[in-house]
C-alpha cells in the first residue's frame, strides 16, 4: 500500500479510525479460526485499527455459528497482550430475532435487560473490559430494511422497547464504563433524528456511526439519509461495498446459479443469500454493467467499487469483507485511487437508469 490511512473521527464522539474497516462475519464460517487469526494479524500490519463483529456472527445465522465470531477475535486478542489497545472494536446486540429461535428465543422485542445481557456476553467473548462502538444491529420497530422497500404503519407495535428505552440501556453501559460509544445499524432518518433527538433531550450518549449498505447496486443512503448524517454529525460507516461479490465480477459470465458459478463466493454458496437482495436478478445485472465500465476504463470491478465507496464524502469508514489475505491485501491496496469525473457521470448515469437495485 502506497498510500497511508489516515485516521477519522466518529460522529463526535473520541473514536478515531482508520476509513477501512475490517468486517468479520466470514470468520468461524468461510474462514476458519487459524486463517481468521492470520487475517487479523496482517490487517493490523496493513493499518488498519478499525474492526467491526456482532453477537449474531458467522453469516449466513445459524445456531451453530452465534457467537462464534466475536469468540474468534477474542482468542487473538488473548493471544496477542498488545494488539488491543491498537484496535478500535466494534459490535453488535441483534435486534428483534423472530426468525432466528437461538437468539434471545426468537424475540420480537429487544429490552433493556436484553441490551446488557448481549453486552455482558460479547465482553466475555471478546476477552476485553470495553466495547468501544456499541451498535443496535436492526431496528426494534419494523422498518424498510434488508430488502424491504416500504415502511407500513400497521406494522407498529407500540409494546416493543421504546427507542428512549433503548438508548437509556445503551447510556448505562456507557457510563458503567463497558461501552465508549453507541451506534445504530440499517436504521433510517427518522430513527437517526430521534436517537439523537432523545440524547440531547435527556442527557444520553449521543449516535456517533450509522451501518448501513452503500455501494453502486444500493446507494439509498443517498435519498436523504446522507443529509440526516451531514447536520446532525453522525458517521456513515458502509457495509457491503462489493455487493456481496456482485461487484468483483466474478458471477459476470456465469451467474450466481448453476455448475459454472464461483462456489466460494457467498451467493453462490448459500441458498439463503441468494433469497436477499443480493441474489435478485436485476442485482446481478446492474452488476455486470458497472463491471463492464470499470474494465472499458482501466480497472478492475473491485478497484471501481471499493474506490467509489472510498471517496464519497457520505463515508467515514468502509466495512471490507474477505475470505484470504490476498483479498484483505488487494482491498486495502484500493485505498488511494480516485475517479475522474467523468467516469462518475457515468456511474451515475448507469444509477439513474437501474437504480438501486439491492436495496
Amino acid at each position: 500500500m502506497s498510500t497511508p490511512l489516515p485516521l477519522v473521527q466518529l460522529g463526535t464522539s473520541d473514536l478515531h479510525v482508520t476509513p477501512i474497516c475490517l468486517g468479520t462475519m466470514t470468520f468461524g464460517e468461510q474462514v476458519n479460526e487459524p486463517l481468521a487469526h492470520t487475517i487479523l494479524d496482517r490487517s493490523l500490519a496493513l493499518g488498519v485499527n478499525f474492526l467491526d463483529t456482532a453477537e449474531m456472527y458467522a453469516v449466513p445465522p445459524k445456531a451453530e455459528t452465534f457467537n462464534l465470531t466475536e469468540t474468534i477475535i477474542g482468542n487473538w486478542l488473548a493471544a496477542r497482550p498488545g494488539a488491543r489497545h491498537k484496535m478500535v472494536i466494534a459490535t453488535k446486540v441483534a435486534g428483534p430475532s423472530r426468525n432466528m429461535p437461538w437468539v434471545r428465543g426468537g424475540s420480537p422485542n429487544l429490552t433493556p435487560a436484553d441490551i446488557e445481557d448481549a453486552c455482558h456476553g460479547s465482553l466475555k467473548r471478546l476477552q476485553t473490559d470495553v466495547i468501544d462502538l456499541y451498535q443496535i444491529h436492526w431496528p426494534v420497530r419494523h422498518v424498510p430494511a434488508f430488502g424491504m422497500a416500504y415502511f407500513d404503519p400497521k406494522k407498529d407495535n407500540p409494546e416493543l422497547t421504546s427507542l428512549h428505552e433503548q438508548l437509556a440501556a445503551l447510556g448505562k453501559l456507557v457510563q458503567a464504563g463497558k461501552v465508549r460509544a453507541v451506534g445504530l445499524s440499517n436504521e433510517t432518518p427518522y430513527g437517526v433524528h430521534e436517537f439523537v433527538r432523545l440524547a440531547e433531550q435527556h442527557g444520553l450518549p449521543r449516535v456517533a456511526t450509522v451501518q448501513n449498505a452503500y455501494c453502486l447496486l444500493n446507494r439509498t443512503v443517498e435519498n436523504a439519509l446522507d443529509e440526516t448524517l451531514h447536520r446532525l454529525n453522525v458517521s456513515l460507516l458502509a457495509y457491503s461495498p462489493l455487493a456481496f461479490g456482485l461487484l468483483t465480477g466474478k458471477y459476470d459470465a456465469s451467474g450466481t446459479t448453476g455448475p459454472d458459478a464461483p462456489m466460494d463466493g457467498r451467493i453462490a454458496r448459500y441458498e439463503s443469500v441468494r433469497q436477499q437482495r443480493w441474489g435478485r436478478p436485476e442485482a446481478l445485472a446492474a452488476a455486470r454493467r458497472y463491471n463492464d465500465l470499470a474494465r472499458v476504463n482501466g480497472m478492475s470491478p473491485t478497484q471501481l467499487a471499493l474506490a467509489f465507496c472510498y471517496t464519497k464524502w457520505q463515508v467515514a469508514s468502509t466495512i471490507i469483507g474477505v475470505t484470504s489475505v490476498q483479498q484483505l491485501e488487494d482491498d486495502v491496496a484500493v485505498w488511494g485511487t480516485t475517479l475522474s469525473k467523468e467516469l462518475l457521470k457515468e456511474i451515475d448515469a448507469i444509477r439513474w437508469e437501474l437504480r438501486d437495485p439491492a436495496l
